[in-house]
């Protein structure tokens, strides 16, 4: 079988193209860095080792590159004779490649293809699938719609794998953490002839997905400006400090006990779950620096993400906050100038009372939260 997967960085080719090689798909990488698709072409292999003290190394091999930039027919017509295709190029980037998946399903309709397939998006959001299907609509005919909900899934998915930037003499070696979860929404699926091993189909995404977002989006980061609080550079370094370590299990403690009471999750396999994420920012294998964890501290601190929704509905809920409240306070206190939002975020500071900068970035309006966080700001 073959796949189509747009985004042939260290996640397309670390993690997507991992499981598709273990599946048994030969894999057409789509992106415009011509330095990886050259060699993708060239050598039609490249290595993953995973960050552990036996360095694996794993050989994906069936592959080539396309360059949608320089041949989208080629890319369209990948889309058209592929079993499954997959994306892994960012949320922003999405868009770009929606008329290049619409031409490749009239191509499917026009030469009668009545082969269900699925579309996934791989990305690092709720929903990313069905934004997808939301871009592609536009360039879609009545008829190629009907075509797409007779044969086309969009179905959302969860995945979770620690990437670092990285740099190598080779451009197409990757390093990985050992750990990875990819979850599809079972009920958006039409390609139910393809079931991929190490992959996990469920009927109902949004609990997986709000795990993945409170405990390691959340933990990450809470690692990250804790650790710049305190004048660490890595992760490693951070996560090594008692305080540290002390602050995102008290995190992890908060946001566990909203999953538990929202999802009804097992409170033992949870508690597991979590040691696991702990023990996955531990590796002492992966470097990852807390810059790149940390940066766009405007977006971290949207109403609906991992701060500060957990924080609302913990409230909701009647349970602690309180070390989620810690954190937010030391992010409107980082301070990174090679940072654009950490830049603006602290111009603000400086600008604006501590409230109204808490209103602006949070679009929170109940003043007992907004003053619990000014409060917590002036006491750090």
């Amino acid at each position: 079988m073959k796949a189509t997967h747009f985004g042939a960085g260290n996640i397309g080719r670390g993690f997507i193209g991992e499981i598709l090689h273990e599946n048994d798909f030969s894999i057409d990488f789509v992106d415009i860095n011509e330095t990886i698709i050259n060699a993708l072409k060239e050598r039609k292999s490249y290595e993953i080792e995973l960050a552990a003290e036996e360095k694996k190394h794993i050989t994906v091999d069936q592959v080539t590159g396309l360059n949608n930039q320089k041949d989208p027919e080629a890319v369209i017509d990948s889309v058209a004779t592929s079993d499954i295709i997959t994306t892994a190029i960012g949320p922003k980037i999405l868009p770009m490649i929606a008329e290049l998946i619409a031409k490749g399903i009239q191509k499917r309709r026009q030469r009668g293809k009545q082969t269900p397939i699925d579309i996934i998006a791989c990305e690092n959001m709720i929903g990313g699938s069905q934004f997808l299907l939301d871009k592609v609509q536009p360039f879609l005919s009545a008829d190629d719609m009907d075509y797409v909900d007779s044969y086309v899934g969009f179905p959302n998915a969860a995945v979770d794998r620690i990437v670092p930037i990285q740099q190598h003499e080779d451009p197409l070696f990757v390093s990985v953490e050992p750990f990875s979860e990819w979850l599809v929404d079972d009920t958006q699926s039409k390609a139910k002839q393809i079931r991929l091993d190490n992959v996990g189909y469920v009927s109902d995404l949004t609990p997986y997905i709000e795990r993945k977002l409170f405990s390691v989006n959340t933990g990450h980061a809470t690692t990250a400006y804790t650790g710049a609080f305190y004048g660490y550079t890595t992760i490693g370094e951070a996560v090594a400090d008692r305080k540290v370590l002390d602050q995102l299990k008290a995190v992890l403690q908060e946001t566990g006990d909203l999953l538990i009471a929202k999802w009804q999750f097992e409170r033992p396999q949870h508690e597991q779950y979590i040691q696991k994420i702990i023990d996955r920012f531990k590796n002492p294998y992966i470097s990852d620096d807390i810059t790149r964890v940390a940066r766009t501290p405007i977006r971290k601190l949207g109403y609906d993400e991992r701060f500060i929704r957990p924080i609302r509905e913990a409230k909701d809920y009647g349970l602690s906050y309180e070390a989620l409240v810690d954190v937010v306070a030391m992010i409107l206190q980082y301070d990174d100038p090679e940072d654009e939002e950490s830049v603006r975020l602290q111009e603000m500071v400086k600008e604006k009372t501590m409230t109204e900068v808490i209103q602006e970035v949070t679009n929170l309006s109940e003043p007992t939260l907004v003053a619990q966080i000014v409060e917590k700001v002036r006491n750090s």
